[in-house]
């Protein structure tokens, strides 16, 4: 019989793959926390409509890309394709947008039904950060300065870009949307099968092709910053000359625009050459629309989504690599020296709580053991056989200095020990 493989698309990540993750995880909570966002944590599952009203029947994620099935009950259900609907619905299910001003950040799985590839997956993970109730710039700069401080701290700000753009309101978007069909109306014999499908349904994805046979067209089409009120200019200014004054570098990217129609004025994404194809690795928006759309009161409302598979490609791609650490191997030798050593153990964990000690409880012989000391990457391998159990005294071995070398200390000295080797 064959074994049973994982759902195509659909990942496992490997006991040596998780410490690059936890480190970048660990990074991203604490440059959140330094900001003053609070981790909501949300369903996986959300009734289909929600995602319908939110994204838009006539999308690629409503038409072709969501796992949707009937439960028991003969609702229709489906795995969030995408955080934003999700995490809207939760605040206003629990009154959080009336009066109020938050800042907010999840993280989880998000499930598409799309053709896989390096960086693509179908079930992937995505950090999600929403702000609500604040209309002014000044969130809209918070969000590109939160960033690109996780970028620095992440080592990669060096191979990484910030494109902006200006969506304008909805009203002034929809001027602009007309004159951009009147526009590649004239020009049908050049548009790729899915430019076609978007004249009518979203024609502002049409400046995002990739098709090099359409680069003249989409170069030569009308920009929407032709189209936008002082509003929407002074509150695009106010961003970049903020960003300028902190120094971050960017991009002004006018055919930039998102694939969603709830966006309006600022849109952005930091994007990379490292990834080929797969370049975005964060984006995002303000999507003040949205929240009239799924039935509250007018507000305001900016956030953006990262995809951590595409991050943690970015890091491996630039051998940013992060080792499983342990401080302490432990090996026993007799049935005396497990005992000992067993309580030894949960003793050390007791008065060194950042202490990492595994113990070796296979039961086989003393060579085995050390090869798998080792192999486990500590740092010490504390040794414990008959004759230490006898004297109350345990042997320590330096793994990583040979210079060091092998000492016996009494059981009573080893949190001691352990202190002197900054492992508090």
């Amino acid at each position: 019989m064959a074994n049973i493989q994982a759902i195509r698309g659909m990942h496992d990540i490997l006991p040596e793959q998780t410490p690059l993750w936890q480190y970048a995880e660990k990074i991203i909570r604490d440059v959140l926390s330094n900001y003053g966002y609070s981790e909501i944590r949300l369903p996986a599952v959300e009734k289909t409509e929600l995602f319908k009203r939110s994204i838009g029947e006539v999308t690629d994620i409503v038409e072709k890309e969501m796992y949707t099935f009937d439960d028991r009950n003969g609702d229709s259900l489906t795995l969030r394709p995408e955080g934003t609907a999700g995490c809207l619905r939760a605040c206003l299910e629990h009154g959080l947008l009336h009066n109020q001003v938050h800042r907010l950040w999840y993280y989880g799985a998000m499930y598409r039904h799309e053709r896989p590839q390096k960086g693509r997956y179908r079930q992937f993970y995505q950090l999600g950060v929403e702000t609500y109730g604040m209309a002014s710039a000044d969130i809209d700069a918070e969000l590109l300065l939160l960033t690109d401080r996780l970028w620095k701290r992440l080592g990669i700000r060096e191979k990484v870009r910030l494109q902006l753009n200006s969506l304008g309101t909805i009203a002034e978007r929809l001027v602009y949307r007309d004159a951009l069909v009147a526009y590649f109306e004239q020009h049908l014999a050049i548009l790729d099968e899915d430019s076609l499908r978007r004249l009518k349904s979203n024609p502002l994805r049409i400046l995002d092709t990739k098709n090099p046979a359409m680069a003249d067209v989409v170069k030569n089409a009308p920009e929407l910053m032709n189209y936008l009120g002082d509003d929407s200019r002074h509150h695009f200014q106010t961003i970049l000359d903020t960003l300028t004054d902190l120094g971050v570098s960017f991009e002004i990217n006018t055919r930039l625009v998102r694939g969603l129609d709830y966006y309006s004025k600022t849109v952005f994404e930091w994007v990379t050459d490292e990834l080929g194809s797969q370049g975005t690795i964060c984006a995002g928006g303000r999507y003040d629309g949205l929240i009239e759309q799924l039935g509250g009161k007018a507000n305001s409302a900016i956030g953006f989504a990262m995809g951590m598979e595409r991050l943690l490609l970015l890091l491996e791609t630039l051998d940013i690599t992060v080792a499983s650490t342990i401080d302490v191997y432990m090996i026993r030798v007799g049935e005396q020296a497990e005992k000992v050593g067993l309580r030894l153990a949960e003793q050390l964990r007791t008065e060194i709580p950042n202490l990492k000690l595994q113990l070796d409880c296979t039961g086989s012989g003393i060579k085995s053991q050390f090869k798998k000391a080792d192999k486990s990457g500590a740092k010490f391998a504390f040794i414990l056989g008959e004759d230490e159990v006898t004297q109350g005294k345990i042997a320590v071995k330096s793994l990583r200095d040979e210079q060091v070398g092998q000492q016996l200390l009494m059981l009573s000295d080893l949190a001691d020990f352990l202190r002197k080797q900054n492992i508090i």
